[in-house]
């Protein structure tokens, strides 16, 4: 299995670089470590992360003179699979 590193160095070659990396979900968005482990290497693409900022877990966690923006969004997964959920069997039901 490929490391998320891997991952977002693929993506970053395939798409001719970075603008802004986001840290989202439950893991993503409360875990300093893991964001850490995850960016840990990725300098080359220009991510420089600000350890205040994510310690504090803020939603901009990179430095002013980071040339990839890291982000963190809080995001509620059981509402948004609720919502699917709901449209889905709307759409079904009108049928």
């Amino acid at each position: 299995m490929l490391s998320n590193q891997k991952w977002i160095g693929f993506f970053a070659a395939v798409l001719g670089g970075l603008d802004t990396l986001v840290f989202s979900g439950g893991i993503g968005a409360h875990s300093p470590e893991v964001r850490n482990k995850i960016c840990d290497g990725l300098g080359f693409l220009g991510i420089e992360l600000d350890e205040i900022k994510k310690m504090n877990n803020e939603g901009i966690i990179s430095t002013e003179a980071s040339k990839v923006n890291v982000c963190v969004i809080t995001t509620n997964e059981e509402v948004m699979i609720a919502r699917q959920v709901n449209n889905v069997l709307n759409k079904s039901t009108k049928k």
